[in-house]
């Protein structure tokens, strides 16, 4: 029922968005631009609420894939997002394809592979990882980051981003954004995971959860432009309904892309969250910083898409 209302809801507001040039949205200095949970479109699917439960936990320990499982268990486990046959979707950041995932560009393959096989655990029917790496092929980003050799191995999917599957979306809450090519397999699936790196990034000041989002837009290149009201129009459009920050290891400096492991942090830690903003928002804290001080995570609390205040938040820390 819900794919047929949403096609033809597609085939009314859509448009192909098709481009020969993409840019990969988790990261990247922007070129010259030319003057358990019910299967729900992605535009009305908000995260699960807890009952007075953990919101967000926080697990130190030196085993990615230990801190990982222990982070999502304590939100009540996979099963909680993934119902049987779900389809998932795991959106992490491979930045480029110049380093190991040693570098702190990229998410850490044992994170991404522990989240394929708790979802598949769960008794997800497809689980498909993907990205549009800013430099380098997908092909190349994949193999060299790691990931992909950690994924199929964990029983899920690299996909290669067609071209094709971007359509023409309205962003209905957007406040300078009104509409965008997104990736539709990404709006159509039943469980999005957001698994970006906390990372330093030269525009963004930080690019965490809501700017990974953008290596699922065409011409992400084109949000730089009011950059933090555009990842939060975006983000009111796509609302993963669990986030997951990769911190094993942080990029302190010279990102998004890194190349000196001098700037490389090991904090052995694992952010996991419904709210994302709260997610960033704790995020932030391993730099220093505070949520309010990314511009987007700020804007996207002021849209309501999340909290900023952590007091407000019953986080469980936990190491391992």
């Amino acid at each position: 029922m819900r794919q047929i209302s949403r096609r033809k809801f597609v085939s009314l507001m859509g448009m192909l968005g098709a481009s020969a040039l993409l840019l990969g949205g988790g990261c990247g200095t922007p070129r010259a631009e030319p003057e358990g949970v019910p299967t729900i479109p992605a535009t009305d699917r908000t995260p699960p609420t807890t009952s007075g439960g953990t919101q967000l936990s926080v697990v130190r320990g030196d085993d990615p894939a230990a801190i990982t499982r222990r982070a999502v268990a304590a939100l009540g486990g996979m099963e909680r997002f993934v119902k049987r046959d779900a389809n998932v979707i795991i959106k992490p950041n491979i930045c480029v394809a110049y380093h190991s995932y040693e570098y702190a560009a990229t998410t850490n393959p044992d994170v991404v592979a522990e989240l394929v096989r708790l979802c598949r655990q769960a008794g997800a029917a497809r689980v498909r990882v993907l990205d549009m790496p800013f430099g380098g092929t997908p092909e190349s980003a994949y193999e060299i980051t790691g990931i992909k050799a950690a994924v199929e191995a964990a029983g899920g999917q690299m996909e290669i981003m067609s071209p094709i599957k971007f359509k023409e979306m309205p962003f209905p809450q957007g406040r300078d954004i009104k509409s965008w090519p997104v990736y539709q397999d990404v709006m159509d699936a039943d469980l999005v995971i957001n698994v970006p790196i906390a990372k330093h990034h030269n525009l963004a000041r930080l690019s965490l959860g809501g700017k990974n989002l953008l290596g699922i837009v065409d011409r992400p290149n084109q949000f730089h432009r009011n950059l933090g009201q555009r990842i939060a129009d975006l983000c009111s459009l796509v609302r993963p309904q669990l986030t997951v920050v990769d911190a094993v290891r942080i990029l302190v400096t010279h990102g998004p892309t890194g190349g000196s492991l001098q700037d490389v942090k090991k904090t052995d830690t694992v952010i996991a969250s419904t709210d994302m903003v709260a997610a960033d928002a704790y995020a932030a804290t391993l730099f220093g910083l505070k949520g309010e001080d990314i511009p987007y995570v700020k804007a996207a609390a002021e849209m309501g898409l999340g909290t900023l205040d952590l007091q407000s938040v019953k986080i469980e820390e936990l190491s391992l």
